[in-house]
């Protein structure tokens, strides 16, 4: 048997606890494809046709190059085959059918191998480093990041967040929004696609949650669960309706995510820009819910249907336009928030439409104000 040099003419454990750490790569993965690497090499430049096995010692780097060998009869092809007796030589007490090794390993294997598997190694650092960041960010779907705008191409813009480049296309940037090269942007993740140039990371700055991650960023008792927040309705760049709610009865949730003179809603409306927010009270109670979804209007009653979850909500006279919204923004929120189809109607209306029989009214005396800040311009 051959004896194992303690030595190697490549420093290869250094050289693969740097890129390791560097890379923030397992080093498994790295001898496994330096070993890979170093057996296309002996095949490139020693003996193509060899049936070889290549190993790497992970205490002190000595590599070793093994012809395998099938134990037979009768040989028919000596590359592949060794007989019995020969076999018997080399690993006492085996018997037909095994397969032993034989070490076969160049003297000059080091210099060759350095040169022929450098670009394979390249290959296979890059495919280990691209699997670490799609797994770190495939962990991250549905987060907030921050990152730096470094290009644009075709109006979609390239935003390097940490170690990879994320994309923001055109249709999930809000309106009003205009960054240029070298401008911070925060955005949340929507997906993480596995691509041939690496992982591909989607942002949004239009989704409802983006909201939702903003507020729980700013709100303690949101990230401890003693406020919950149970729904988010938004028009990106014109309006967003955020519902929430209180586990504790000592904490009050529109006021916690308000905080102490708009000191915690701030950023987040900062971060908005011009678009309107409404952070309201969840209720139980779907009266309760609908008639705070559609603050700041003042609601004088809620009837409901549960057959097919329509309501009917009557505003004093003055307040109609208020309670519809722009173009019927308020209302549309609403419903979305809430899930219900609302009917909205002013007190003479309703006088002269009289309520449906599968309709009935609610208490709504719970119904509480929206806060409805006033965003300031600029962003953080």
């Amino acid at each position: 048997m051959a004896i194992r040099r303690k030595k190697p003419e490549l420093n290869l454990m250094d050289a693969l606890r740097d890129l390791c750490a560097e890379k923030e790569i397992a080093p498994e993965v790295m001898f496994e494809a330096v070993e890979s690497a170093l057996k296309v090499a002996y095949k490139k430049n020693f003996n193509q046709d060899d049936n070889v096995e290549i190993t790497i010692d992970r205490d002190d780097g000595s590599y070793h190059v093994y012809s395998l060998k099938s134990v037979v009869e009768t040989v028919t092809d000596p590359i592949i085959e060794i007989s019995l007796e020969d076999a018997a030589k080399i690993s006492p007490g085996c018997e037909i059918d095994d397969v032993v090794e034989i070490e076969v390993t160049p003297k000059d294997f080091g210099r060759i191998a350095a040169q022929a598997a450098k670009q394979i190694v390249v290959q296979k650092l890059r495919e280990a480093e691209r699997g670490v960041i799609y797994d770190e960010f495939t962990n991250r779907d549905s987060d907030l990041v921050r990152g730096k705008v470094v290009r644009v191409e075709d109006e979609n813009l390239i935003v390097e967040v940490g170690k990879t480049e994320a994309i923001l296309v055109p249709s999930e940037q809000a309106p009003g929004d205009n960054y240029n090269l070298g401008d911070w942007v925060r955005a949340y993740i929507i997906e993480v696609r596995k691509g041939g140039k690496g992982p591909q990371v989607y942002l949004s700055r239009t989704h409802p949650n983006f909201v939702r991650r903003l507020v729980e960023l700013e709100v303690p008792e949101v990230q401890e669960g003693i406020i919950e927040i149970r729904g988010v309705a938004r028009e990106a760049g014109a309006r967003a309706k955020v519902a929430v709610t209180s586990k504790d009865p000592n904490v009050e949730a529109v006021g916690s995510c308000i905080g102490q003179r708009g000191t915690r809603i701030q950023p987040v409306l900062d971060e908005l820009g011009d678009e309107k927010l409404d952070i309201i009270e969840w209720s139980p109670k779907i009266g309760v819910y609908v008639a705070n979804a559609l603050s700041p209007s003042k609601i004088i009653s809620v009837a409901l249907s549960d057959d097919d979850k329509s309501c009917r909500v009557v505003v004093p006279d003055n307040q109609l336009s208020l309670a519809i919204g722009k173009e019927g923004q308020n209302a549309r929120l609403a419903a979305k928030l809430t899930g219900w189809k609302i009917d909205i109607k002013s007190m003479k209306q309703a006088k002269n439409d009289p309520l449906p029989d599968d309709m009935h009214e609610v208490d709504i005396s719970e119904a509480m104000a929206v806060f409805k800040p006033r965003p300031k311009k600029g962003r953080r």
